[in-house]
């Protein structure tokens, strides 16, 4: 039975505390009881209350007094309320602060808009220096928690609610990307690109249902390690569809189309709406457009003609439901 994502980072931190004295818990009042990095540690837990941007500030101190701070809280708290605390310790600063995030996207669900973020990869990109991650299910989870605490430098990491998924089954790259049904394909294929929980969900189910798409799931989502997962998709696929739980200004569709202008480069993702409906997190994905059979839809319709034609290009822009970036 595998764990949330944002259970898994409290039970790998835990672990990792045990060889690593360094390391120090901090949380705006998201903890609750029997948290286990404060029951084993409570003189390293420093709950702060919902001072967001104070709570970054302080992490960055006892960075820079020679600790690790893992920081979390919800995502539109952790990105939008203190994103001035994220310029100017992460980006410029370049303290070895790790903020993780989950509630990102729409998985607030009943919460509203209050406590949904669809913006927090436009608003971390924007900051050099600050290494992103969007690990999906709890091995890759536990991995980037890892890699957090022994890699020196600031870290984002975006997560879900209570999603709780196995690992992706294929093969990874030296780059970092983990690829699926890419036997046999050819320059023609599409590239389904996903990112994040829920991107990710919507792609394995997409697969299951179109055996002719390539699956390629990027987890580190920095200027970085975007240039060389861009270097790779742009050397073997004239066209890819990323598909993220996310605006699609900002978001990582645009981010690639950028660094592949020679390839079309789609982008699935939650509209430029605002989240009207309550419910659950699939419900509220559901309202703006966003879920497996939609991307089925839009699947159909960038292979319907041969990828690169000026016809295809052409019944693509002209749909609202679809954009191409590049």
């Amino acid at each position: 039975m595998s764990l949330a994502g944002r259970i898994a980072y409290r039970d790998e931190l835990t672990r990792l505390a045990q060889e690593h004295p360094g390391i120090v818990c901090l949380e705006a009042d998201l903890g609750g009881a029997k948290h286990p990095f404060q029951e084993a540690f409570p003189d390293r837990f420093f709950n702060l209350g919902i001072a967001e941007a104070a709570a970054i500030d302080c992490a960055t101190a006892m960075a820079f007094s020679g600790y690790t701070p893992f920081f979390s809280t919800f995502a539109p708290f952790a990105v939008l309320r203190a994103a001035e605390s994220i310029k100017l310790s992460l980006g410029y600063m370049v303290a070895n602060v790790k903020i993780v995030a989950p509630y990102a996207g729409v998985a607030g669900g009943w919460f509203g808009t209050t406590h949904h973020c669809l913006e927090d990869l436009a608003v971390v990109q924007a900051f050099p220096g600050v290494r992103i991650l969007a690990p999906y299910g709890e091995e890759e989870t536990r991995e980037m928690v890892r890699l957090m605490a022994t890699t020196d430098g600031p870290f984002y990491m975006r997560l879900g609610r209570n999603g709780a998924y196995a690992s992706i089954e294929g093969r990874r790259d030296e780059h970092g990307i983990t690829w699926q049904h890419e036997e046999g394909r050819t320059a023609d294929s599409l590239c389904v690109v996903s990112v994040g929980e829920m991107g990710t969900v919507a792609a394995l189910a997409a697969c299951e249902q179109r055996s002719d798409i390539v699956h390629a799931h990027l987890c580190q989502l920095d200027q970085a390690a975007l240039s060389q997962a861009a270097a790779v998709l742009a050397g073997r696929f004239r066209a890819v569809l990323v598909v993220e739980e996310h605006r699609p200004m900002g978001g990582i569709g645009a981010a690639l189309a950028l660094l592949m202008p020679t390839c079309q480069v789609y982008s699935f993702n939650c509209g430029q709406a605002w989240p009207g409906t309550g419910g659950s997190h699939e419900e509220v994905l559901a309202s703006l457009g966003f879920s497996s059979e939609a991307l089925l839809d839009r699947i159909a319709q960038i292979t319907a003609e041969p990828l690169g034609s000026a016809s295809n290009q052409a019944s693509l822009t002209k749909s609202e439901e679809l954009t191409c970036i590049s």
